[in-house]
């Protein structure tokens, strides 16, 4: 149920946000958890899910179900070279051109 409520979903919000680059699921049948990924072209995007209705409205059916929920926002911080390191490396999010092709061959 939760699978073919996610498919529903996700359809709506990828069609009234413009800042959802994409959404997919996970599922680990083993251990019962169904997982749901998306990225956003902003964190402010996000907040827009609470304009989707048929989101707002499946949010409350896990609760229903007895089923529990964790959430995560995770941002992209820079280049994973200065995150693990303190390098000081500048190139642009993976969003906006990352590729040596796109950065002049550097």
């Amino acid at each position: 149920m939760l699978h073919v409520l996610h498919r529903r979903v996700k359809r709506e919000v990828r069609r009234k946000l413009p800042g959802c680059l994409g959404v997919t699921t996970m599922t680990d049948w083993r251990g019962g958890e169904l997982m749901s990924i998306s990225l956003w072209q902003s964190a402010e995007d996000i907040y827009g899910m609470g304009e989707v209705k048929s989101h707002v409205l499946a949010a409350r059916v896990p609760g229903q179900l007895a089923v529990s929920t964790q959430s995560g926002v995770f941002s992209y911080v820079g280049d994973w070279r200065r995150v693990l390191f303190g390098n000081v490396y500048s190139d642009g999010s993976p969003l906006t051109g990352w590729r040596p092709e796109d950065n002049g061959g550097t």
